[in-house]
């Protein structure tokens, strides 16, 4: 445990206006990668069809987590990113100090697809006994 600096939770909430793949209807599911998101829709009888990929940057997550917040008001924002040509951010993402935790919540628009975006959530996870970050 002394090597582990903590573990960073990256939930799924949901697809949000997901391309089409098969007939009528997709079956998505998502793999994630450190700095890359890849949606594909699961068949059973043939190839998985890729529905889109993201990229989002941690670092301002991570810059977050570093500076070891200490008694501050639950729902402060720490800070915010904005979406631009560099990010697949559909919208403003806040870093928030949320329940002694740092979490962002993310909406990212899919690239190399006709639509869709993806709603995730980064939370920062301390574990007893590691260095931190």
């Amino acid at each position: 445990m002394e090597n582990l600096l903590g573990l960073m939770r990256v939930r799924i909430h949901r697809g949000i206006n997901l391309a089409i793949r098969d007939v009528t209807t997709s079956d998505p599911y998502v793999v994630v990668r450190m700095g890359k998101q890849h949606v594909y829709d699961k068949d059973i009888f043939s190839l998985d069809d890729k529905m889109g990929d993201a990229e989002i940057d941690i670092h301002p997550f991570i810059d977050a987590v570093r500076k070891r917040y200490k008694n501050i008001p639950s729902g402060t924002i720490i800070s915010k990113i904005k979406p631009s040509r560099q990010n697949c951010l559909s919208e403003e993402s806040s870093i928030v100090w949320e329940n002694d935790q740092v979490v962002q919540n993310v909406f990212i628009r899919l690239q190399n697809v006709e639509r869709g975006e993806i709603e995730l959530q980064l939370q920062w996870i301390d574990i007893p006994g590691s260095k931190g970050v």
